[in-house]
């Protein structure tokens, strides 16, 4: 100031500080500016298109230079239009004149500007900005910035306050427009030059494509610079690209490296491991502060493959699940809230302050109150925490639940249980809703506190205000007031606050714990270089227990060697541990003691088939490259190349989840493939023959074990005796021990064990003695060769793999706007929408009661000491007291009807899919991935539960008291709607051109986590294998691809949030300003004071809701997609009525057990072929029927027509005269019993699994186990009949599974029995009791048997062969056996060769 008073004396210069010269000079500038463009578009036009071909790359900064003038001349023209308004009732002078000429020329200036850059710039390539604008922007910085200095230092106040805010957006503008001119950065503009100057416009159209093309598939924010990062324009393209049409995948960008999981997660790694000391601990605090969602996935997904068993029982697949879908989202959505606890305790320390300075010591009595508002949250939070712990766990079982019966709806459809399970899940549910209403409910109050808390607080200072004498005039009111509405907004968040902070600490919790569970044992094997060993593996001495704490070790004093190239048979009876001796090698099973050392690389082919969803293809190649060669060697090998030939996309056809649309053989050839193209030194081999019928086994014992692998070393479990004598080394395991160990003659005599084993096959071969083999030895390959030319496929896959499309389809998304119909539905979903009016009523009250206790201070108070208040102090506060406590009441009343609602609405919106889901025919399931129906299950169902009640109504409430505030305007300053009008429209359209791109990211995100769900859900069924092939690292790979792939579209959402979220606080901010402006310029006496003062308090909030509403909306619309999600599972094509009641079957039925099959044919959808062909043939009642054929031939299609899992195209099948097609799908499956192929063990106990209808006492319980040779395995375990099952019964045998199976049929003994492979995985000596059993118990049932096992069928009282869906035999098994050309003698000759050759090579050795 003391410089610029020393200018003043020198009168030279004096002028330079009179602001009708700076105006003037301004003016004059922009004057020449405006007639330099004018001749520069003269020239242009005259010299036409002549420059057209001397085009380059465009400046980078074109679109943010366009706005910047486009914003200074709108600036220019609403200071123009105020000042003109202002000074029109003032009087003029010619300081005013002069300003307002400056003004019109600014904005006709900066108007001409644009216009020119829209000209000359728009669709075109120009290098630079023209030399005259970066000249003239070099003025514009230089003039501004002089201007801002003189109207600081200046002593002429007058105008001071109009114009110093628009001098430092000047300023500002000037900067970046010459950062734009002279520094900003062109887009290859040296690459351009270096192109050959014949090319012309050619080569720059294809570089500028080539570029185009690489930069598309990186987010723009890799390259943004400080200017496009500012207000979020890298968006830009994106929003502008969903705004022209539906956004798919290809069109989202790819994440840079420092925003990928696969760039940030080693750093982590490193990070979190150098913190940890290289310790496995983990603490909550660690997880805090690093791009957490992408990490946190990550680090779950590689926990779940290092799992150790025990650690696994503890945690099944859908708990691990909620982690992921769940957990991970809620740490991840909290980076939304990280601020707020610091902004929260500014805001309230400055309205404090600013209380202090209006009412002196009252303000005391304001901090406590908030103080004491505060303390409240402490006992709600912890509330909040708990309830929302138990939340979750109720919620993990749930998913277990669910994850666990979506994997077997099979087995629950053909055993008729879907109902009893959809109950199971019902009641879950009802433990989770008991803990979802308690938050809930909690929740409720903590709104009701904190909403109420503002107007406590200003009522308790009021008071005292009143008892210290300290007079209330409205300026302090009104003050108080504003003070007390910056203290509400942080205060009603504070709710929000409190609940996020409780979940993602609860979450971090659990994850933290789940992150802390032991991992295998690392030390198991050691590990010896390739080619260093003559010994391919070794184990002295070697004690093993899958459960560390159990006093009995699952293996005991294991000693073995097995040289290089050695194959090693195993065999033993069921239980007896072959299955854990190859875990073991494997280093799957806790070492208690002893040396196991290992030489080479493995591959491990699992008991039970574990295939990919995927290519064919993929999963043989299983990583490696493909090598076409070795690829075909493998095919024959496997008898894979007719089974591919059939499939209409070949290896290429897309397998369902778990291989869901192949058969069991077919599933397990391809799994031996997949061993075998690795080409490792070992192969461990669990009993792989089991799951293929004679010839199929035969052929792969031959080509794989003794061609492909004849120099490998190969060890294979089995239980057929005819594989034992070509081994080097056969280990007869039992009680966990090694008892025998030899060659086969060696250990034949040598023990009982051996002999046990050996005796039962004889025994089972007996009923062939009456066949001739040697007739037809010599005809046999000629049989092999004609049915392998014949090839052949099973029956489900023929049918579900059509010609029309593949079976696994991209998960479907709606497009375009959420309809109304879903926002109406989930409106009325809940007391058919009764309440919502009620809600919207207490939020009315509400705001009316707030308004009304606002203008009452307002206009009861005086203005001063020297007015007359209108009413007395004591009816100033009574009355503001009664308005306070009825606006509190409506607070309470809105919170507690809106969380009944949004209650209700969750829990008949679940149960509604769930049912859906339950009825469904299997087809959906085959077609559909789990993943897709957990990730409705689990994310979908968790924001109904929790996040879209709050979000609707946010929206709706921000709604109301935006346009209660906009009334209290509108009464009071109407003239402010001149400008609020457009802003409002603007706001509207930013919304419709934002909520485009923002709803099909949101529709993209949570489609592209179905794969990350069901990728880590295969993983974890499929983590033995996985290790065994060392491709941990591979498949850790392709999860953060998948992650990457899900956090596209995650980013881009919080990106156009953003970008959103800026623009409209710009223009509520540019809106706040006018009307403070203008109510400052108005004239005394034409606004009451009081009433602007009010109306300026209502305008702070105005600023933060006009955005709200906006932000609110656009939430509501992306969170709303999950209930158009869940809505789309609601409507799911049903199965048949499970009861007819017109047509319900007698209690009786079925008496006799006679299935009268006539004329049936069997397709899998309208547009396929027919599988089964015309079958006609009569099952008579209380007989024994076999059901033989090669793979592909319709058995599996036939019993799935039986059970009408597949309805008849035409013909009936007749069940003692009763079409099962008139009944209803309960009754029929109820009266049915079933052995699936695939034994099933559910997580439960003992007793659950063999009577999961709880119909029958632990007398007939135990009866039944003891039939099905399971009584004394099960009278060891402490438990008994409440042993526990873990998920999929993994701490059970697979013989020991398929015998509980059994046990299922023992009990419920119906009239009709179908076992389909029932014995296949148990040994031969076992299947013959099982056989002697079900001769015993079911001597007047009718068994209809499905066997890979010749002598399975061979006491059938009829057998029927199919052939391609036609019936080829049907007759009994001695006249098929007589006629020695039949094609059932042919196949009984197969499997006694098979056996005889065996016996014989093993007399040879």
């Amino acid at each position: 100031m003391v410089g610029a008073e020393a200018m003043v004396t020198y009168p030279g210069i004096g002028f330079l500080l009179n602001p009708i010269f700076l105006r003037a000079f301004s003016a004059s500038l922009h004057l020449v500016l405006l007639l330099l463009l004018f001749v520069s578009w003269v020239c242009k036009r005259i010299k036409g298109s002549a420059l057209e071909n001397c085009k380059s790359t465009r400046s980078l900064s074109y679109k943010q230079t366009f706005a910047c003038s486009q914003g200074l001349s709108l600036l220019n023209f609403f200071l123009c239009f105020l000042n003109y308004f202002y000074w029109y009732r003032n009087g003029w002078s010619d300081e005013k004149l002069v300003t307002l000429l400056d003004l019109v020329l600014r904005t006709l200036a900066w108007g001409a500007v644009c216009v020119y850059l829209h000209t000359q710039f728009h669709g075109s390539v120009e290098p630079k900005f023209p030399f005259l604008l970066r000249v003239w922007w070099g003025f514009y910085f230089s003039i501004s910035c002089y201007c801002l200095v003189i109207d600081i230092v200046k002593k002429h106040q007058s105008l001071t306050i109009q114009f110093l805010v628009p001098d430092i957006v000047y300023v500002i503008t000037g900067m970046f427009l010459c950062h734009s001119g002279f520094l900003g950065k062109n887009q290859d503009e040296e690459s351009i030059l270096r192109e050959p100057l014949l090319n012309g416009s050619t080569s720059i159209s294809r570089v500028e494509s080539d570029k185009s093309k690489g930069e598309a598939t990186v987010t723009p924010f890799s390259k943004a610079g400080f200017f496009s990062l500012l207000p979020f324009s890298w968006m830009g393209p994106l929003i502008a690209e969903g705004n022209k049409k539906t956004l798919d995948l290809e069109g989202v960008p790819q994440l840079d490296t420092s925003n990928s999981v696969v760039g940030i997660f080693p750093a982590f790694r490193n990070k979190f491991q150098c913190d940890s000391g290289g310790s496995s601990g983990v603490t909550t605090l660690k997880l805090v502060g690093f791009r957490i969602r992408a990490v946190l996935i990550t680090m779950i997904y590689n926990k779940g493959l290092t799992l150790s068993c025990q650690s696994k029982q503890g945690h099944t697949t859908g708990e691990i699940i909620n982690f992921m879908s769940v957990d991970a989202e809620r740490i991840g959505g909290f980076s939304w809230y990280m601020h707020d606890p610091w902004i929260l305790i500014m805001q309230v320390a400055l309205a404090l302050l600013i209380l202090y300075r209006n009412l002196g010591l009252a303000s005391v009595a304001a901090f406590f109150e908030t103080v004491i508002v505060m303390l409240t949250n402490v006992p709600l939070g912890k509330w909040k925490e708990k309830f929302q712990d138990k939340l979750m766990e109720s919620k993990d079982k749930r998913m277990k639940a669910t994850s666990e019966i979506l994997r077997n709806m099979r087995i629950l459809k053909l055993q008729g249980w879907e109902m009893k399970f959809l109950s199971k899940i019902m009641d879950l549910r009802k433990n989770e809703t008991g803990w979802l209403k308690k938050y809930l409910y909690t929740l409720a109050m903590t709104t009701f506190v904190f909403w109420g808390a503002p107007t406590f607080v200003s009522v308790v200072t009021f008071g005292t205000c009143m008892l210290l004498g300290i007079p209330l005039e409205s300026g302090k009111i009104l003050s108080s007031i504003a003070t007390f509405r910056i203290l509400q907004q942080p205060i009603y968040h504070l709710p929000d606050l409190i609940s996020a902070i409780a979940q993602t600490k609860v979450s971090l919790d659990r994850i933290a714990s789940f992150l802390c569970l032991d991992d295998l044992q690392s030390d198991v094997i050691e590990r010896l270089p390739k080619g260093s060993s003559d010994t391919a593996i070794e184990i002295v001495d070697g004690n093993f227990s899958w459960d560390l704490s159990s006093p009995n070790p699952t293996l005991k004093d294991i000693n073995l060697r097995v040289c290089r190239g050695m194959r090693v048979a195993v065999c033993g009876t069921v239980g007896s541990g072959k299955s854990s001796l190859l875990s073991c090698m494997l280093g799957e099973v806790p070492k208690i003691s002893g040396i196991l050392k290992l030489c080479g690389t493995k591959a491990y082919v699992a008991q039970s088939p574990w295939i990919q969803s995927g290519k064919i293809e993929e999963n043989i190649l299983f990583g490696k490259e493909m090598d076409r060669e070795r690829y075909e060697r493998v095919l024959d090998a496997c008898s894979l190349k007719k089974d591919l030939e059939v499939l209409s996309f070949g290896d290429q056809t897309v397998v369902g989840e778990r291989g869901i649309n192949l058969s069991g053989g077919q599933k397990q050839r391809i799994q031996i493939a997949r061993a075998l193209y690795q080409n490792t030194d070992i192969y461990l081999f669990d009993d792989p023959f089991s799951a293929v019928d004679a010839r199929t086994g035969t052929h792969l014992f031959k080509e794989c074990l003794l061609g492909l692998l004849g120099s490998k070393t190969v060890i294979y479990v089995t239980h057929q005796v005819e594989f034992l004598p070509t081994a080097d080394l056969i280990l007869v395991v039992k009680d966990g021990m090694i008892t025998q160990a030899g060659k086969y003659n060696e250990i034949l005599n040598s023990g009982t064990d051996f002999m046990e084993l050996v005796g039962a096959h004889e025994k089972a071969l007996l009923p062939l003695n009456s066949v001739e083999a040697g007739d037809n030895i010599g005809g046999t390959s000629e049989v092999v060769q004609k049915e392998e030319n014949k090839g052949g496929q099973n029956g489900k896959a023929e049918g579900i793999d059509g010609p029309k499309g593949q079976l696994v389809q991209e998960e479907e998304r709606e497009k375009g706007e959420v309809g109304l119909r879903v926002y109406w539905k989930y409106t009325r979903t809940a007391y058919g929408g009764a309440l919502v009016p009620f809600i919207l009523l207490s939020q009315i009250l509400f705001q009316l009661l707030q308004i009304g206790s606002n203008y009452w201070m307002a206009w009861a108070s005086p203005v001063s000491d020297d007015v007359k208040p209108a009413v007395r102090g004591s009816t100033l506060m009574i009355v503001y007291v009664a308005l306070a406590v009825g606006s509190s009441f409506c607070v309470l009343s809105r919170a507690m009807l809106l969380v009944t609602a949004s209650y209700k609405t969750a829990t008949i919106v679940f149960n509604k899919m769930h049912l859906s889901l339950f009825r469904a025919p299997m087809s959906f399931f085959d077609a559909t991935p789990s993943g897709r129906i957990l990730n409705r299950a689990s994310t979908d169902q968790n924001a109904i539960d929790t996040n879209i009640p709050m979000q609707v109504g946010a929206f709706a409430f921000s709604l109301i008291r935006l346009l209660a505030i906009i009334a209290v305007m509108s009464q009071v300053a109407w003239q402010v709607f001149i400008v609020f009008i457009p802003v409002i429209a603007t706001c509207i359209w930013y919304q419709q051109y934002y909520i485009s791109s923002a709803r099909e990211l949101s529709r993209l995100a949570r489609v592209c986590k179905a794969p990350v769900i069901q990728h880590f859900s295969e993983t974890i069924s499929g983590s033995m294998t996985v290790r065994s092939f060392d491709q941990e690292s591979r498949f850790k790979d392709t999860n953060m691809k998948l992650v990457d792939g899900y956090l596209r579209p995650k980013f881009n959402i919080a990106g156009a949030m953003e970008w959103l979220c800026f623009r409209l606080d710009m223009l509520s901010s540019v809106t706040f300003a006018f009307s403070l402006v203008f109510l400052i310029s108005v004239p005394e006496g034409v606004i009451d004071p009081g009433i602007a003062g009010l109306a300026v308090t209502y305008r702070l909030t105005l600023n933060m809701l006009q955005f709200g509403v906006i932000w609110s909306l656009c939430n509501t619309e992306n969170k709303i997609i999950s209930v158009e999600r869940m809505l789309q599972y609601t409507s799911i094509p049903s199965e048949p009525p499970l009861v007819i009641e017109e047509n319900r079957p007698a209690c009786s039925w079925p008496s006799y057990g006679q299935v009268d099959i006539q004329d049936l044919q069997v397709r899998y959808a309208p547009h396929m072929p027919l599988v089964l062909r015309g079958l006609t043939c009569t099952f008579p009642g209380g007989m024994k029927t076999g059901i033989v054929g090669r793979i592909g031939s319709g058995k599996s299609t036939l019993i799935q027509t039986l059970f009408r899992i597949v309805e008849p195209a035409a013909g009936q099948i007749m069940i003692d005269g009763t079409n099962i097609s008139s009944i209803g799908l309960q009754n029929l499956r109820s009266r049915l019993s079933i052995i699936p192929q695939d034994p099933t063990m559910f997580d439960g106990t003992v007793r659950s699994n063999l009577d999961p209808l709880e119909e029958y006492s632990d007398g007939q319980t135990w009866e039944a186990l003891d039939k099905c040779q399971l009584g004394d395995e099960v009278r060891k375990k402490e438990g008994k009949l409440d042993s526990v099952v873990i998920e999929n019964g993994e701490n059970w045998s697979m013989g020991q599974r398929q015998l509980v199976c059994l046990g299922r049929l023992l009990l419920k003994k119906s009239k009709v029995l179908v076992l389909d492979e029932a014995t296949a995985s148990v040994d031969t000596a076992t299947d013959n009791q099982i056989q002697q059993t079900l001769r015993q118990h079911f001597v007047d049932s009718t068994v209809i048997t499905i066997a890979h096992r010749t002598t399975s069928v061979l006491d059938s009282d009829m057998v029927l062969l199919l052939d391609h869906g036609i019936i080829e035999e049907y007759d009994t098994p001695t006249r098929l056996l007589e006629n020695k050309s039949s094609s059932f003698a042919k196949l009984v000759a197969e499997y006694t060769v098979r056996s005889n050759s065996s016996l014989e090579n093993a007399g040879d050795i």
